[in-house]
């Protein structure tokens, strides 16, 4: 009786509870949405646009909703009555959040952000707090420890490459062989995304900036003098290149491609989807370019001891060049709760090119009479592949700060390239190499990142990181003999092997007090280097180099009234290990056997101390920036060019440690809303430097050389941006380099002129825009080059004019694109509502 009771009791609970559910779930379905809409603002009540606003309903997660603001701050959605919990996002603005009960439609007003302490992401965020901040519309601002550059407002870019964007970059330069410098150093530390990444391949070269697509970029920091928390290596300072991801829940993405001459296609996608707790997202980019350059030469040899002329040697190269490319980047990102988020990512990236290089060789005797002409060509191929897989976790101990983010990066480049170069002798064939190298590296990077704030104005930061870089080269190198039959190089042939890691370990401390903000810091880091080399002729060498270094950071600011008008001063010790095919003892090439390249595997690490004293004050219409900055340099490298032997036409050009540089100057960064219609961006760098020291090869030199200089020289860029109407803009920009001589070379000025122009079109969702580079063709370098027995002129052009057409489609940011809809079945209870689930 008791069990019949019970069971009874047991049935009518369940099916009231069933019913209760049930009730309740078509009591919930069967309200109505009511239409929204408000508009996101900035405390100075400026509109922010593209922010995420999530509404997270109290009684039912399924009425969750989220949308996205447009380019004046607002937004609509529909959402069913109710108590909600709203958070905002928005890029360099702190997370909003507020309750608010609504019962009826309309309007919810202003919803104010507040300006993030740093405008980094999460996860490479360096300083926080202590910054100066502008509204996001504007191409360039300045904090604490870093510029940052939005290159979305940058139109002579469009549907250009990475190269092109740093070309318009405040305190950067990119030469005309794609070497990339800050103030006049190129020792430039490359990071994508905070991290060093196989997207660039080794050693960031040129070709490796040309296969990222400008439209993948969401913005640069430019960290001329990095804190404790940055890795100490790259004396000229740190380019971060933060690529875009998504901004709001749903799909969102964008197509872009272009065309232009010299011929070059190019097409690329940004996709995401953002939904519940998940973020999937996949970017890729490809395409095809041309290349075309040429490089002259004129050397001129004498006799050191009565200075009298012995010979000429004029030499005139064309180039020409195909590559085709692509990236692809694909990972998620998941909440596995409230406070620890998972990530993980990969990437492959393909680069190939072949190139045709035609020499003029003629050599003169010391009247300047024709002793002899010669032709080389060398017919170049190569090949990289490059893949990475990155992991991350991020967890929140709490709301206020309290975090820590682990992250492990594998990587791995193949490199393989031939070169096939012959010579003919009045067109007869004399001469002959073909050189085949093939590089791997490898990579093992793993970064743990602790944060603890202390108060609400302080934090303590602390971390540890392992860097290990294998770089195994294999090099091939034949030529022909006196009877024209190849064979091997035996002593230009072997096995490199460099094996460097890196333990690193760095805390600082940052707060304020008053007007007064700091930040200290210290990173020690322990280098443990292994190089073995063997050649095919049995030359074998073992140099293995281990150092522990300590590198201090102090950032200083003084508030002149506001966070907006600010005194900056900062120093920092940094480090410059030599890259690893410095120190390849022998020539890598014989394609061109009047100049050789060679390493040194003596090399060692250059030490700079820099300091900096900057004023910054940003205005809604205006942004001033200037900077004084100083730099002293031990054990500093310079590239040396000697003759390979007395007497000898060859050249061969080895980096050496000659000595102390000391260099200074001022940095000068200007934005100005003119009018309404007119916009300028100016960027000046006028800087000296003084190098002292010596050099010494004792297979070439019979005693040590002096290597002192001194000299002045300047950068100046100014960009004039139109607005023509709504829809319609233009750029024009011009470059100055000013000459520079150094104690072994002279180079000349050089001036550029840029023209882009750009349209909306398709209600404000696609973009086509136009651009020419160097319109009057005076991208160029001349040099003078001189060394103990020879002075060479020279002139070098990377590529002559062109021209580009992009076109760029973008998805609804925001939209919420579900399985294709199907017809409504009058037997369900559905509304057709989103099933967005819970909000991140």
């Amino acid at each position: 009786m008791t069990n019949k009771i019970e069971i009874s009791s047991i049935i009518k609970k369940r099916t009231l509870g069933l019913a209760f559910v049930l009730g309740a779930a078509s009591l919930a379905f069967a309200q109505q949405k009511v239409n929204v809409s408000g508009k996101i603002v900035d405390k100075q009540n400026n509109a922010v646009p593209y922010a995420s606003i999530t509404f997270s309903n109290k009684a039912n997660k399924l009425f969750s909703d989220a949308a996205l603001s447009d380019e004046k701050g607002e937004y609509k959605l529909a959402l069913t009555p109710g108590n909600y919990d709203i958070s905002i996002e928005a890029i360099d603005y702190k997370k909003a959040t507020l309750n608010k009960q609504i019962s009826a439609g309309g309007s919810l007003g202003n919803f104010t952000v507040d300006p993030e302490g740093t405008m980094t992401n999460g996860r490479t965020k360096d300083i926080e707090g202590v910054t100066i901040t502008a509204t996001a519309v504007k191409p360039y601002r300045v904090e604490l420890d870093k510029k940052v550059y939005d290159p979305s407002t940058d139109i002579i870019s469009k549907g250009g490459n990475l190269q092109d964007v740093l070309g318009n970059v405040p305190s950067v330069s990119v030469e005309t062989d794609g070497t990339v410098s800050m103030r006049g150093n190129s020792n430039v530390k490359f990071l994508i995304n905070g991290k060093p990444s196989a997207l660039l391949g080794i050693d960031s070269g040129a070709n490796a900036l040309q296969s990222i697509p400008a439209d993948q970029i969401e913005r640069i920091e430019v960290i001329t003098n990095p804190s404790s928390k940055f890795e100490a290596s790259g004396t000229a300072g740190i380019l971060n290149i933060i690529l875009k991801k998504t901004k709001g829940m749903g799909f969102n993405g964008s197509v872009s491609g272009s065309v232009g001459y010299l011929p070059s296609t190019n097409l690329n996608t940004n996709l995401s989807w953002k939904k519940g707790n998940w973020t999937w997202f996949v970017n890729g980019g490809g395409g095809y370019r041309e290349g075309e350059g040429k490089s002259d030469s004129d050397t001129r040899f004498f006799d050191p001891t009565t200075l009298a002329t012995t010979r000429y040697f004029e030499q005139n190269s064309k180039n020409k060049s195909e590559s085709n490319f692509y990236n692809a980047t694909g990972g998620f990102a998941v909440d596995l709760t409230e406070k620890t988020s998972f990530n993980l990512s990969g990437m492959v990236r393909n680069f190939s090119s072949n190139s045709n290089n035609k020499v003029d060789n003629f050599s003169y005797d010391a009247s300047r009479m024709l002793t002899n002409y010669s032709q080389t060509t060398a017919l170049g191929d190569s090949e990289n592949l490059s893949l990475q897989g990155d992991i991350g976790l991020d967890h929140k101990f709490n709301d206020s700060g309290h975090n820590i983010y682990l992250s492990l990066s594998l990587q791995k480049s193949d490199n393989k390239s031939t070169e096939d170069s012959k010579e003919f002798d009045e067109s007869v064939f004399e001469y002959g190499s073909i050189g085949n190298n093939n590089t791997i590296n490898k990579s093992v990077i793993g970064k743990v990142d602790y944060e603890l704030p202390i108060g609400e104005k302080s934090k303590i930061e602390a971390g540890y990181r392992i860097d290990n870089n294998v770089n195994d080269y294999d090099f091939l190198n034949r030529e022909t003999d006196a009877g024209l039959n190849y064979g091997i190089v035996n002593a230009y042939s072997g096995n490199t092997i460099y094996d460097e890691t890196i333990n690193a370990g760095y805390a600082q401390f940052k707060s304020k007090f008053d007007k007064i903000g700091y930040q200290l810091g210290i990173r020690a880091e322990n280098s443990l280097i292994n190089i073995e080399y063997q050649s095919l002729s049995g030359n074998t060498s073992n140099k293995k180099k281990d150092y522990t270094e300590f590198f201090p950071s102090v950032f200083l600011s003084y508030d002149l009234g506001s966070t907006h008008n600010q005194l900056l001063l900062n120093y920092s010790r940094r480090i410059n290990r030599p890259r690893s095919w410095f120190m390849i003892p022998y020539p890598t090439s014989l394609a061109n056997r009047q100049n050789l390249f060679r390493g040194n595997e003596d090399l060692d690490p250059s030490y700079i101390d820099s300091f900096e004293l900057g004023y910054a004050i940003q205005k809604k219409k205006f942004t001033i920036n200037p900077t004084l900055y100083y730099r002293k340099t031990t054990g500093d490298v310079k590239f040396v060019v000697l003759s390979e032997a007395v007497g000898s036409d060859v050249l061969v050009t080895s980096p050496y440690n000659v000595g102390n540089e000391t260099s200074y100057g001022l940095d000068l960064n200007l934005t100005a809303d003119l009018f309404s219609w007119y916009k300028i961006m100016a960027s000046v760098d006028l800087f000296g430097y003084q190098s002292d020291g010596s050099y010494f090869d004792p297979t070439r030199m019979t005693k040590p050389l002096s290597f002192d200089g001194s000299g002045v020289s300047s950068r100046v860029r100014l960009t004039n941006s139109f607005k023509i109407d709504k829809t319609l803009s233009m750029q024009v920009q011009g470059f100055y380099r000013g000459g520079q001589k150094t104690a072994s070379s002279e180079s000349k000025d050089m001036y550029v002129l840029n023209f882009g122009a750009n349209k909306t079109i398709w209600k404000n969702n696609g973009t086509i825009a136009f651009n020419i580079q160097d319109i009057l063709g005076t991208r160029g370098r001349k040099t003078t080059s001189f060394g103990p027995s020879y002075e060479k002129d020279s002139y070098m052009r990377w590529n002559p004019r062109s021209f580009t057409v992009s076109l760029t489609y973008r998805f609804k940011q925001g939209e919420k694109v579900d399985a294709p809809k199907r017809k409504k079945d009058i037997n369900s209870n559905s509304q057709g509502g989103d099933d967005q689930g819970p909000p991140m």
